[in-house]
Formats: structure tokens, sequence, C-alpha cells
């Protein structure tokens, strides 16, 4: 049984100008021990999956609509108020892409890391949370010494680690990171993935990385989902993905928009147009108006999503190519 699986997810967010349909009919599953990249532009629902499967949508505004969310056995959807506390921050944590969104300026970092304890782990005394924030601090490289400081005290670098401590200091069965190095530059970038690796590996956890970058999904995940308006278009191990053989043309589109250093190139090849309206859908496939190869019919049927062995593509001219 997977330890986390998304069935036929639909999320809209209802806004004054209209409905935002976020996620239509997104399916994902992850097994224990699995390190997987959600991959896709901003807008495609990278973000909005992770919310659910927390259940942080903004109230009033964000509403799962049809589907379901199951975590080891347990349906999310029906889970009351102290069920879903009791699972966030202890079996699921979460490291946001901006750190200060999960860091109180008014509070020193310590005691931030000492409220998850307080509140997760209750039986254990005061020294022993003390030793186990102390220990935190050390695995993420920062002195123990400073968390007694504010989170204006540190760099962006400084921030993501205490993101992450705060994020593995409950020792969490599934660790969420959204574009944890997005505002990063690329040396802090490296040293934070490989902090992330190397924390995952000790406490067996699995993972879900969100990004954009496909290039990181390469060095750290073991599969990798391409997600695209609100559905998953192809999934598979990296091999598969990144064989370059067999992909979805909007995967086809990523890969194009890496530079190649054995390339001549002067420029990049983006891919056309613009991401489908999410207030205003397409009928058929939702890639089709930016595709090469859509045909009349794309543009009034949507494609199933064909398998073959362990990876899966929607896309009809993968059609009669799945196992039997």
């Amino acid at each position: 049984m997977a330890l986390l699986e998304v069935k036929d997810l639909y999320v809209n967010y209802n806004t004054d100008e209209g409905v935002v349909h976020a996620l239509n009919g997104l399916n994902f599953s992850i097994e224990k021990g699995e390190c997987i990249g959600l991959v896709g532009e901003t807008g495609a629902g990278k973000t909005t999956l992770a919310l659910s499967i927390t259940q942080l949508l903004p109230k009033h505004v964000g509403e799962i609509v049809q589907g379901s969310i199951v975590y080891d056995g347990n349906d999310v959807l029906a889970m009351n108020k102290r069920e879903i506390q009791a699972m966030r921050g202890e079996k699921v944590s979460m490291i946001f892409q901006d750190p200060m969104d999960s860091l109180n300026p008014t509070k020193t970092v310590g005691h931030q890391l000492l409220e998850v304890l307080n509140l997760h782990f209750k039986e254990l005394s005061r020294k022993e949370k003390q030793e186990k924030v102390d220990q935190m601090f050390r695995l993420v490289g920062i002195p123990a010494e400073r968390q007694n400081e504010y989170p204006f005290q540190f760099s962006g670098g400084m921030k993501q680690r205490i993101g992450i401590a705060m994020a593995l200091i409950s020792r969490p069965e599934l660790l969420i990171a959204d574009e944890p190095t997005t505002a990063l530059d690329v040396t802090i970038q490296a040293q934070i993935l490989d902090l992330m690796r190397r924390l995952r590996d000790e406490f067996h956890s699995s993972m879900i990385l969100i990004t954009h970058d496909l290039g990181i999904v390469v060095d750290v995940c073991t599969k990798v989902a391409v997600i695209y308006c609100g559905q998953v278009i192809e999934f598979g191990t990296i091999e598969d993905v990144y064989a370059r053989r067999n992909n979805h043309p909007y995967t086809e589109g990523l890969f194009k928009c890496i530079p190649d250093l054995k390339s001549d190139a002067k420029r990049l090849t983006p891919i056309k147009g613009y991401m489908a309206d999410p207030a205003n859908l397409p009928k058929g496939c939702k890639f089709s108006n930016r595709c090469d190869y859509k045909s009349t019919r794309c543009e009034c049927e949507e494609p199933e999503f064909y398998e073959t062995g362990t990876h899966g593509i929607k896309c009809f001219r993968f059609e009669g190519q799945q196992e039997k």
C-alpha cells in the first residue's frame, strides 16, 4: 500500500473574478522511502497539491470539490481538526519556498523548534526536548548557541536551514519541500539540497520535491511527476523520463529550456504560448494550444493516461503503447 495516494483530485479557488480550477482530476502516489520530484511551470498546481495534502488551503477560498487523499490508509478529507493537527508536523512536514512563511519574526528560532516538540511530543521532559533542539541545529549546520536569536538575524540560506530543522525535528514519514532553493544562490542551493538528501536518508523519510528545475530533480529524486494545468501528464522513474526517448510534448519543451553545454545554440527554445487560463480551461487536452503535434481530436477530447511499465504519459501519441 502506498504511503500517500491522491485520486481524481479537483480543487477550486473561489475568487472575486470567478472560479479558478487549480487541480483537475490529479492522480498521484508515493511509496515509503521514495523521493519524487513534482515538476511544472508556475501556476501548474504543484503548491495546491501540497496544501491539499496538509489541509492548508486558504479558508473560504480553496475548496476540494472531488477526489480522495489517503495517507497511510487513513482518509485525510474525513479527518477532524485534531486528527489533521496530529498528522501535520508529526507524520507529514512541509518546507516552504520562503522560510519567512514558516518562521515567526517575534520569537527566537530555538523557541519555534521547541514549539513543535511541545505540540507533538508532550511525553518528553524539558531537558530531552532541549537536547533534540540542540542536536537539530547541529545537524543543519547552525551553532546551537544561535538558537536564542531571531529570524531577522540570519541570512536567507540560514533561515532555510532553520525551516528544514523545523520540518524534520519530529522525524516525519513524509517531507514536502515546496521549491526550497528558489530564492537562494547556486552555491547555497547545492548546500541545501545536499543537506536535505543527507537528512532524508538518515531519517528514512519519503519526500516530495516541488520544483520547476529538472536539473534539481535528477540530482535528488528517484521518480518524477510532470504536472500541467492541475494534472499529472507524465510520471516515471528518472531513467524513464530523462532518457528522452518517449516524453509528453510538454516535457519535451521543458527539456529544451535547459542549457546544453554540448550545443552551439545561442538561444534557448522556450515553450510557445502560455498555459491555459485556469478560470477558462479548454475542453480537450489542456496542452493542445501549445503543442506541435496536436490534432482535431486533441482539441475536443481529453486523452487517457497511457502506461508502459513504470512510465505513464497523458497524450494520444502514446495510445496503444500501454501494457495490456
